[in-house]
């Protein structure tokens, strides 16, 4: 058959993903991925400066995703299905153009793990995320905030005559656009993966790329690549170099040989070909390569010990297998970033297959023997010369218009392209695709006010050329109020502080005072915190604000009433809040904290023993296990002091119960 690119609707157990929470995203984000253990001593120079090298200071512009749940209903979801006479790729559009799962025809083996359900969970730098297939990461250091956003899809011809799919978007974190241009050559067994990303700018600025295939978990699976020594990262958050493929006792190419989760940043030789494979006991897998700008392979294991056991569970349906995920990047690991000059890109090319090895030598105790298979049976079924020939036969189609559009994405690469006036060939960000969100943005481009008609302030926009327009713009509350959002980002405080008492004195109450409770927070002034927090959650109540609001916004008043002592006034505050959203885990968790506060121990446990689940728990957040802590703690301690005695008496007859040891 030729290949196509058609339109497809899969029907899939998903759990709604619920409104962006409207509450600017004013603390740092929580750096689960940073080294905070420090730099080894023998990083190599050039790390040692990209590590350091972008950092992010917020999630500003992007509003966080945390308002889902766990109930999951069938939900039809649009699909784009690729495919030929060998493989047929499946991608959802509206979930960051994942490729949701790859099929060999001729074997009908699945060459990637794919998920049988839609379950966000807290992992994404903005909230949800969910698991399985091939995620395309960029922005900053973690898993995208477009990983369950819509992208622009469209048709077009590829460079051996078929079709292409392209999809596209515009990422926010760092302003920058990028594409993917997805095709399979007639009669190929490989998917190929065209990828760009661009800077329109007059300034450089820090590029973050990893693609992520999860494949399935698999105790005589191993993971292959050209190296003899690999960058470790684990939960102390250090990195350390160890040989591959043995190190602490075991072979940490085999996918449950670690008793805890992991990262593996194999170290590439210069000049090496660039790949990672995937094999099971009976040499059969899934192969990664691409040209050589993709520098960068990862392999991360779950391990074996409980926690991790469940937190796979908490991402699937629990009883199904398992996974692990093979990734590519920029950069040699995951805690780097590379600059990109103004108006330059980086392009590369990417290809997934299947791959058929010996597993006498694959699984053989001789490592350069298993590598040398793997490599030298890819070498058979995909030439390097061949990807780079297809590199170099796209890079002309990269440019090349969409021909016809399969998915929409949002209205923010519009508005870029509108205040820039730029074309960018290849990815038209065209005006039909501007919202209601972009709508005060073009109004304050245009006339230089900034209104709203909203029950609740829309997105800010933070970047410098916004900025300009904001400190330019007509005097009034909502422009006030969104430049105090871009100040804060930028790291002028006490001017966002006084942007936002001039939208306070102007008449926007609580977002006003929101902002300024969290920058009191920020300053270490819990108290006036607190009173600002709680004077903004009573007026949100009163002040009509939405549902998605309001509750966010208790959430925060209710910790900063918590941090300042004021329990009392945080169990207040939550009655505020519908009883159906009290019901929530993450309400229960705080239910559980202000008991503790205020003396019920015994409350607080009972809380926990009649069973939440907190939806939205993030990757890395201790809250839950602390909390749990704490109880059990004052549990065994009384009204005495909890020693050190106490703490550990508490550890042995209160551990943390199996269906909240997960993510902490």
């Amino acid at each position: 058959m030729s290949t196509t690119v058609r339109t497809a609707v899969l029907t899939l157990p998903a759990a709604p993903l619920g409104p962006e929470n409207p509450l600017p995203p004013l603390s740092a984000p929580q750096d689960v991925h940073g080294p905070g253990g420090g730099l080894p001593d023998d990083l190599p120079p050039d790390m040692a400066r990209q590590v350091r090298h972008g950092r992010l200071r917020s999630l500003l512009p992007v509003r966080r995703r945390d308002d889902y749940g766990r109930k999951r209903v069938p939900t039809d979801v649009t699909a784009i299905v690729i495919e030929n006479d060998r493989l047929r790729a499946t991608v959802l559009p509206e979930f960051g153009g994942r490729v949701h799962s790859l099929l060999h025809k001729p074997t009908g083996r699945s060459l990637l793990y794919t998920n049988p359900v839609l379950q966000p969970a807290g992992y994404a730098l903005n909230g949800a995320w969910f698991s399985g297939g091939i995620e395309w990461n960029t922005g900053a250091t973690g898993h995208g905030p477009l990983a369950t956003a819509p992208l622009h899809a469209a048709r077009l011809p590829a460079p051996d005559g078929g079709e292409m799919l392209r999809l596209w978007e515009w990422e926010r974190l760092r302003d920058l656009p990028f594409q993917v241009d997805l095709w399979l050559p007639d009669g190929s067994d490989f998917l190929y993966a065209g990828v760009r990303v661009r800077n329109p700018h007059d300034r450089p600025v820090p590029v973050y790329w990893w693609s992520n295939a999860a494949v399935p978990e698999d105790a005589r699976t191993r993971i292959l690549a050209p190296a003899d020594a690999a960058w470790s990262y684990g939960r102390e958050r250090t990195l350390r170099r160890v040989p591959v493929p043995a190190h602490d006792g075991a072979d940490h190419t085999y996918l449950l040989a670690g008793e805890r989760s992991g990262d593996h940043f194999y170290d590439l030789p210069d000049g090496e070909r660039r790949w990672i494979a995937a094999l099971d006991g009976d040499g059969h897998g899934l192969v990664q390569t691409s040209t050589d700008l993709l520098r960068g392979r990862k392999l991360y294991a779950w391990g074996t010990a409980p926690a991790d056991r469940r937190r796979q569970e908490w991402l699937t349906e629990p009883g199904t297998g398992g996974y692990a995920e093979v990734q590519a990047g920029l950069t040699r690991t995951q805690l780097e970033h590379v600059p990109l000059e103004a108006g330059g890109e980086f392009a590369w090319l990417e290809a997934y297959g299947p791959l058929t090895a010996d597993p006498g030598r694959i699984h053989g105790p001789d490592w350069a023997a298993a590598r040398a298979e793997a490599a030298g049976r890819l070498q058979a079924v995909l030439p390097r010369a061949t990807v780079d020939a297809a590199y170099a036969a796209w890079r002309p189609y990269a440019d090349h218009a969409p021909k016809e559009t399969l998915a929409t994405g949002s209205g923010w690469g519009a508005l870029e392209a509108e205040r820039s006036g730029r074309e960018l060939p290849g990815t038209p960000f065209p005006a039909s695709a501007l919202g209601d969100q972009q709508r005060p943005w073009q109004e304050l481009l245009h006339t230089g006010v900034l209104t709203e008609n909203g029950r609740d302030p829309g997105p800010s926009l933070v970047s410098p050329h916004w900025r300009e327009l904001l400190e330019a713009a007509e005097p009034g509350p909502y422009a006030s109020y969104h430049l105090g959002v871009a100040q804060w980002h930028a790291g002028d405080r006490s001017q966002a502080v006084r942007s936002w008492e001039c939208a306070l004195r102007d008449g926007l109450d609580w977002p006003a005072l929101r902002c300024l409770a969290a920058a009191d927070r920020a300053a270490g002034h819990h108290e006036r915190a607190a009173d600002r927090y709680a004077a903004a959650a009573r007026t949100a109540r009163t002040g009509g604000a939405t549902p998605a609001a309001l509750t966010a916004l208790t959430r925060e008043a209710a910790c900063a009433l918590l941090a300042a002592g004021r329990a009392d006034d945080a169990a207040r505050i939550v009655e505020g809040v519908p009883a159906p959203a009290r019901a929530h885990g993450r309400f229960r968790l705080l239910h559980a904290r202000i008991l503790l506060a205020r003396g019920d121990a015994a409350g607080a446990r009972a809380v926990f023993d009649e069973g939440f689940d907190v939806d939205d728990l993030q990757e890395g957040e201790r809250t839950l296990a602390d909390v749990w802590c704490a109880v059990a703690e004052r549990l065994v301690a009384g009204p005495g002091p909890v020693t050190a005695e106490v703490r550990a008496r508490a550890r042995e007859s209160h551990p943390l119960p199996a269906r909240y040891d997960h993510l902490a």
